[in-house]
């Protein structure tokens, strides 16, 4: 039974100290989905017995079949707390009363877009880590989104059952292990965490890290096991806490507690962990598989643990599942960590609003979110959109950092593209309703003040994907989301009734709308493209799109990789692009950027030559790590393409007269040219366009747009035929777990599909091999079936974009190559001319 009703929520909602919003994420199948069973039936939302095996947060019918999570989903628990445990909370607190407004994400690589929207609108995630598995690929790739977004992480070792009962592990062997672990979660934290969120390090003695299994519903924290024991040994609980992890003995000869591990008459001291933490787990654990009543009805009583006549009944792993779950509920242990440990929206939107706001630091807006104000001005992230259960309608699903929302109340809706001033991308209209999303609901609820996560209906219309909500006419964007995939595979659709075409527009609307990472376009012979993260990405996504956005059959061509034009050495001439009307010239040459520059452009951290970074900071930079010239780096014009783009243009002229008029012009056709590369009209990744000189008409009505835009971009695409251009191709990074019989399998596969082998290493106390290798995008379609088939269903493969790399061989060879072939089949795919055009088309003679 429900614990809670819609009115306790909204009263808690304006307690502000009293609210902690945070998301769940991990790698795929480390348990999150049945992490959060545990917290949702501590709510009464479903029965306890149930929790584990329900995955009430999986909503989709394609999520229970599959077994994974798919689309986050957020839902808003009410919980109290005991009294004597509020003095432990790490901040002031408003009553007992704690409201948790939760997010089970996605592991899978492929909806890491998901995780990025999620940990958007929270300031808390709890980190979930498979106790075999250890630290994954995925589990790195969203610590490392967390804190980039100054999210505060704890952890949960999940899956403990398995070390008991299928590796059979000795409990000293576990204890290495979980060591193992916190300490690759902790290099992981160390590398990322930033000076604004302060030392973040999983400590076992703070209490930061909890150990159990999902599936049975039971974990505990180091805090847990301290009050068990503290009033036994008569120590206070934090003394006790520092003794169980670490080289910390106790001796029942002495009764003294020691560091060192012999007993001072040549036996050995058991650990305390083992002894106080895992000693009694384990002997339930022995006594319930063995199966003797009484044996287990005689340490049920000792442990007080209370069973029903009907529990009681229960044999094997039912009755352990039961059992664990009355001595050491999940929910407890993880809600007592999350509301000590994580922040409130109070404290967390202090040091998150430099992050986030793009306007100045002392404005209006600015202020509101640093002090979480609920009567400041109205300022709204809106991370995705939901569907509805109403065909072709969104719920906009965001959070309130400062100011109220209400129903009837008229807002900003400011997309991605506004600049504060103009009034592109930005429409003025009232908010329908406000909802609270809970789960596989909703429920309707009249205002949502700061710190909260709140649906909005009626909005759906005037948002794509995401976007800023105020009422205050100065304010800036919330920062656009940065995620971790890029949209790399590409698929074209079309009706196979052609009547039913209009239908399939709309539907690729709605589709574009209900996914944050997916891309729709249309190309020049008329095509309509997505492109998604995946193989696995793509195909959810065009069954959504055939089920229920468009509702019409449809047929779908072979995936299709994008590629990037790149230049591999600098122009070898001067190259000069006169202007339709001769009266202008352009001069220029191309070279490479550093392939850390571009992923420091991509990346976007501020004072690492982001697109954003003050020209002085970023002149600097380029100066000191890349060797620059620092005037020429403070005379970059624009970044391309989107203007953040890794493509630069940099003004290295000497005194031309009438050049700031026609830098604007420039910057267009610059743009232009690097998102339709010569080659095959790819996106451009990794070259620095230098115009040496330009000569101009003395006359302004001769040196228009219409005259710079097209010459500019003949001599972009003039520089980049002379300075050996060629392609890079996205590669997967991927983590292939086999036992070692199937290793021969991995290998033979990845050879065939041009992959190669980095990493192979033995998983601790077991017989699995880790193999790390890289593996071409094109190459990818089809790869897991082929892994199964050759190594028997042994291997597991996780493949996530990592990086672009330079294609052998030249555009110009006379001996035909991989790299010509892939050049002609996109041409011709894209209806332009096989061949690539020559330089005379866009090189001028003087």
């Amino acid at each position: 039974m429900v614990n809670f009703t819609i009115d306790e929520v909204h009263d808690l909602m304006k307690k502000k100290r009293n609210i902690r919003n945070m998301s769940v994420i991990a790698h795929v199948d480390h348990g999150k989905s049945t992490i959060s069973d545990s917290l949702v039936s501590k709510a009464g939302i479903i029965a306890s017995e149930k929790a584990g095996d329900q995955r009430y947060m999986d909503t989709r019918p394609d999520e229970q079949m599959r077994g994974i999570t798919i689309k986050s989903t957020a839902i808003s628990m009410f919980f109290e707390m005991e009294e004597e445990n509020l003095h432990l909370v790490k901040e002031e607190t408003d009553g007992k009363e704690f409201l948790i407004n939760l997010i089970d994400s996605p592991g899978h690589v492929d909806f890491s877009s998901e995780v990025t929207a999620a940990l958007r609108v929270t300031d808390g995630a709890l980190v979930v880590v498979d106790c075999i598995e250890g630290v994954s690929v995925q589990t790195e790739t969203v610590l490392r989104q967390a804190l980039t977004e100054y999210i505060k992480p704890v952890v949960i070792v999940n899956k403990v059952d398995r070390a008991l009962l299928e590796l059979q592990q000795t409990k000293e062997d576990l204890y290495q292990s979980l060591c193992r672990t916190i300490e690759n979660l902790n290099i992981t934290i160390s590398t990322y965490q930033s000076k604004a969120l302060g030392d973040v390090q999983i400590v076992p003695t703070e209490g930061t890290i909890a150990f159990g299994s999902g599936l049975q519903a039971w974990a505990f924290t180091l805090l847990d096991i301290s009050r068990l024991y503290a009033k036994k040994f008569g120590i206070p609980v934090d003394k006790m806490m520092k003794r169980l992890w670490g080289d910390h003995y106790f001796n029942h000869r002495t009764k003294k507690w020691t560091t060192k591990s012999d007993d001072g008459k040549g036996g050995q001291l058991e650990r305390a962990f083992c002894m106080f933490a895992l000693d009694p787990i384990y002997r339930l654990f022995d006594t319930i598989m063995k199966g003797d009543k009484k044996q287990i009805m005689t340490l049920v009583d000792k442990l007080g643990i209370q069973l029903k006549s009907d529990e009681a009944g229960l044999e094997g792993k039912h009755l352990l599942k039961t059992v664990m779950r009355k001595f050491l509920p999940a929910a407890d242990a993880l809600l007592e960590m999350m509301v000590i440990h994580l922040p409130s929206p109070v404290v967390a939107q202090k040091y998150r609003v430099d992050n986030l706001y793009e306007g100045p630091g002392d404005d209006a807006c600015a202020t509101a979110i640093r002090n979480c104000d609920p009567n400041g001005p109205l300022m709204v992230y809106v991370s995705k959109m939901v569907p509805t259960s109403d065909k072709g309608r969104f719920y906009a699903f965001g959070r309130v950092f400062s100011g109220t929302i209400r129903a009837g109340l008229k807002v900003r809706i400011q997309g991605p593209n506004y600049v504060p001033g103009k009034k592109d991308d930005l429409f003025v209209k009232n908010v329908q309703r406000t909802v609270l999303m809970m789960g596989r609901t909703v429920e309707p609820i009249e205002d949502v003040p700061c710190g909260n996560l709140v649906g909005l209906v009626g909005l759906d219309q005037y948002l794509l994907k995401s976007g800023t909500l105020s009422t205050d006419e100065n304010a800036y964007n919330l920062r656009v989301m940065k995620f971790s995939v890029s949209p790399v595979v590409q698929v074209s659709v079309r009706p196979k009734n052609p009547s039913d075409l209009p239908k399939l527009v709309e539907g690729l609307k709605r589709l574009s709308k209900s996914d944050p990472c997916v891309q729709v376009t249309t190309n020049d012979a008329g095509e309509h493209i997505v492109a998604g993260a995946g193989e696995l990405h793509l195909e959810i996504c065009l069954k959504d799109l055939e089920e229920d956005h468009a509702q019409i059959p449809i047929i779908k061509m072979d995936p299709i990789v994008t590629y990037r034009e790149t230049v591999t050495t600098e122009s070898d001439r001067v190259c000069l692009s006169k202007s339709p009307n001769k009266h202008n010239r352009i001069f220029m040459k191309a070279l490479p950027l550093a392939e850390e520059l571009s992923n420091d452009i991509e990346a976007a951290t501020e004072g690492k030559c982001s697109p954003r970074d003050d020209v002085k900071v970023r002149a600097r930079y380029l100066a000191e790590t890349y060797e620059w010239d620092v005037m020429e780096a403070r005379k970059i014009w624009a970044f391309a393409p989107n203007s953040s783009g890794p493509n630069v243009l940099v003004d290295c002229t000497k005194a031309v007269q009438y050049l700031n008029e026609i830098k604007d012009s420039c910057i267009a056709g610059f743009e232009w040219a690097s998102k339709e590369g010569v080659l095959c009209d790819e996106n451009m990744r990794g070259v620095r366009f230098n115009i040496l000189d330009v000569t101009l008409h003395a006359d302004s009505i001769h040196r228009g747009g219409g005259q710079i835009i097209p010459t500019l971009r003949r001599v972009c695409y003039a520089s980049q035929l002379t300075a050996k251009p060629t392609l890079q191709e996205p590669i997967f990074l991927c983590e292939i777990t086999c036992p070692a019989s199937a290793m021969g399998g991995v290998y033979t596969v990845l050879n065939q599909r041009r992959g190669r082998v980095t990493d192979d290493e033995v998983r601790p106390g077991t017989d699995m091999h880790v193999i790390k290798g890289y593996l071409p995008i094109a190459e990818s379609f089809g790869f897991t079936e082929s892994l199964r088939a050759e190594t028997g269903g042994q291997a597991f493969p996780n493949c996530l974009f990592d990086h672009w790399e330079v294609m052998e061989g030249e555009i110009d060879s006379p001996n035909a190559n991989k790299l010509q072939e892939i050049v002609r089949s996109i041409r011709k795919r894209k209806g332009l001319a096989e061949e690539v055009p020559s330089l005379d088309k866009f090189f001028d003679k003087l």
